[in-house]
């Protein structure tokens, strides 16, 4: 297969007119750049399924940022933290079962009802009575976000033109983690906000105010209609489930290996992170706002330099060292090293190295997410393609989960949740040696060619094959 196109190309590709002959332009981000050229519809899907991935993240962001007030608030003991957690995230697994209807009643629908759905769960979560009952509606949250954010993802990636759609995704990433900073923001006043960490939680139920406009300007994938009209769209649920798993095995195992193992050994060091940095470090609430909001600003540049790389240089190579880059520092972070003070000569003072190290970490770590997110929209095709996503999810979830219960495990029997955090790392290296041996190149490559349909018709050995 030929090399991908150099970046430049890609973005004159994109910028000529579509066969209507429609205008395009890019929208301006501010501080995150500007996006493609794109059409009226797909500035639309573009903003939409931002507006929606930004609420997801500030909800998942509560958990992990006031992890530490919430155990404190339902009396949940260190015991029985890691245990919590791995039930909050097996809820991603009943999204399985609501993801496939995507690709049987369209992206559009779906999207909206599971917005509405997990804003609900999200907002109960505020009234907890007891860690049952918070756990129950964390978990069932989780089973609409994630099918909410393969739903937005399946949904921009099949818009957007092929030679831009990294750098799209990447985009897609980077703005729904500035729910993660308006979160950390909320954070900062956790002692002052009315009910502490319940009224952040209430504030999650704002995007129910915004689902009516989003009725009418969301429209439906075209490729999705385009398999409806031609009658080839799925009609039950368990046809794509069936397709999934008979059509291209080796892609599918690719990507479960590679999110259930980089999900193992990563999701703890990202839950802990806040109580880490308070304990270990010392570091108040508006200490850990203000590094989250601020060093997670560059952090999350990560997801665009990744989606520009990626569609100039490649996915794979770009990937697999975002990848093994991730985790090499996320052990410093953890180590006593992260305690060093770093002179800083321009300030006539010194900084923690936990600052750096978690500021280069977060790059690399989402840089990766966005490489493997990318993968996951284009190794399959329109008629399973969300639930491809689920499965994808579900592999990340159940790899999450069980890091946290080993977490536990090693807690317990070395007495310090940082060592057992270290020890887990092993595992995130996998992913990158995974991607650098066994994926496919699919920079610059439209959907139908990576993954068309019927498999007879893929590329001859050496190309994108199953």
């Amino acid at each position: 297969m030929s090399d991908p196109q150099p970046i430049a190309e890609l973005e004159e590709t994109a910028s000529v007119a579509t066969p209507d002959d429609e205008e395009r332009w890019a929208i301006p981000l501010g501080f995150f750049g500007k996006t493609p050229p794109f059409t009226k519809r797909q500035r639309r899907v573009f903003l939409i399924a931002t507006t929606a991935g930004f609420f997801d993240q500030y909800d998942r962001a509560l958990l992990t940022l006031a992890l530490k007030q919430i155990q404190k608030g339902l009396q949940i003991t260190e015991q029985a933290l890691g245990n919590m957690l791995t039930l909050v995230r097996l809820g991603y697994i009943g999204s399985l079962l609501v993801t496939p209807l995507a690709d049987v009643f369209g992206r559009r629908r779906l999207l909206l009802y599971t917005i509405i759905a997990y804003t609900v769960f999200t907002g109960l979560a505020a009234i907890s009575p007891t860690a049952n009952f918070f756990i129950a509606c964390e978990m069932l949250a989780r089973v609409f976000a994630g099918a909410e954010g393969t739903v937005a993802l399946v949904i921009l990636s099949e818009e957007v033109d092929a030679g831009v759609r990294g750098w799209a995704i990447g985009l897609l990433s980077a703005l729904a983690s500035v729910g993660f900073g308006i979160a950390a923001l909320a954070f900062a006043g956790i002692n002052v906000v009315p009910f502490g960490w319940r009224g952040l939680y209430a504030l999650a139920l704002i995007p129910l105010v915004i689902i009516i406009p989003l009725r009418q300007a969301l429209p439906e994938s075209k490729r999705f209609e385009r398999e409806a009209a031609e009658g080839s769209r799925p009609r039950s649920i368990f046809t794509p489930l069936k397709a999934l798993f008979g059509t291209y095995p080796g892609r599918l195992t690719m990507l479960v290996a590679a999110a259930f193992l980089g999900n193992l050994g990563g999701n703890p060091q990202g839950f802990f992170f806040s109580k880490y940095l308070q304990e270990a470090h010392g570091w108040s609430p508006a200490n850990v706002s203000s590094l989250y909001f601020m060093g997670g600003a560059l952090g999350i540049m990560g997801n665009i330099v990744a989606g520009r790389l990626s569609d100039r240089f490649g996915r794979r190579r770009m990937g697999a060292m975002f990848y093994l880059l991730a985790p090499v520092l996320a052990w410093f972070l953890y180590s006593s090293y992260s305690s060093t003070m770093i002179p800083v000569p321009m300030l006539n003072r010194s900084m923690s190295a936990v600052i750096p190290i978690w500021v280069f970490h977060l790059f690399f770590d989402v840089a990766s997410s966005t490489i493997v997110t990318a993968y996951s929209a284009e190794l399959f095709p329109t008629s399973y393609r969300s639930t491809a996503g689920s499965v994808l999810s579900i592999a990340g979830t159940t790899g999450g989960a069980l890091g946290f219960f080993l977490e536990g495990v090693l807690y317990r029997a070395i007495g310090s949740h940082w060592i057992a955090i270290q020890w887990l790392l092993l595992a995130w290296l996998a992913p990158g040696i995974i991607m650098l041996l066994f994926f496919p190149e699919t920079a610059g490559l439209e959907l139908e060619t990576i993954s068309p349909e019927d498999t007879a018709s893929l590329p001859v050995p050496g190309g994108v094959g199953g």
